[in-house]
């Protein structure tokens, strides 16, 4: 099995490509300690660099990495889907304080 997302803590919601992906390829997920976490059917393409969704994500939910919420899904999110500025908003740069102070 071909080793190919990153994740910084094993709990995190995405990971990151560490090569280019190619949708429908199946990639083992492991921690920066080369911990194996899952693997992932890949459902889209997905560049070096990009994030990759580990699980389904609602609409609205906070997202996970580096073991702290980086921002939340915008919209709806499946597992093993390219994660990025079309679907995830950042909370550094909220418009609205309230999705920052979300559980």
């Amino acid at each position: 099995m071909k080793k190919g997302i990153l994740l910084h803590e094993a709990s995190d919601d995405v990971g990151v490509a560490a090569l280019d992906i190619k949708a429908g390829e199946e990639i083992q997920a492991v921690t920066l300690d080369g911990e194996p976490v899952a693997v992932v059917k890949v459902i889209e393409d997905i560049p070096l660099g990009h994030k990759v969704a580990m699980r389904d994500l609602a609409s609205g939910k906070h997202i996970r990495e580096y073991g702290r919420a980086i921002g939340y899904a915008y919209t709806d999110i499946k597992l093993g889907q390219h994660v990025h500025v079309h679907n995830i908003k950042s909370l550094r740069w909220a418009a609205s304080k309230s999705k920052v102070l979300e559980a």
